[in-house]
């Protein structure tokens, strides 16, 4: 897939550019004349994307929602992610605990939490 294109679906789709995460909108909103417009309408004529024209509350710009076509192929040519090391992967589950705490208080609370389930 282009990645132009694949981009826009990871866009629509609120992902990485993985393909992970998301899942809280499905849809792309763009005119006739901008950067992106034709790409939009190459994923109509593909069927990963539907198109309502001349969408008012947009200012008259399109609306162009991402079937469910466009989602598997979204997740199919989204490359995998880099293999993350120990240290990376630590980090990773810190942001996405998204506590109040500093790195060190979420590693000393972790390392506990750890050897009490030991």
């Amino acid at each position: 897939m282009n990645p132009k294109l694949l981009h826009i679906l990871q866009h629509s789709l609120g992902a990485d550019e993985h393909g992970r995460g998301g899942g809280y909108r499905d849809h792309f909103v763009t005119g006739e004349g901008s950067k992106d417009h034709a790409d939009c309408m190459e994923l109509v004529e593909a069927g990963f994307m539907t198109r309502r024209a001349n969408i008012e509350m947009y200012g008259g710009m399109d609306f162009f929602r991402v079937t469910e076509a466009g989602k598997a192929a979204m997740l199919q040519h989204s490359p995998q992610p880099p293999k993350l090391t120990k240290g990376q992967q630590r980090y990773q589950d810190y942001l996405n605990a998204d506590c109040s705490m500093t790195f060190i208080e979420y590693l000393k609370y972790r390392d506990a939490r750890d050897r009490r389930a030991a």
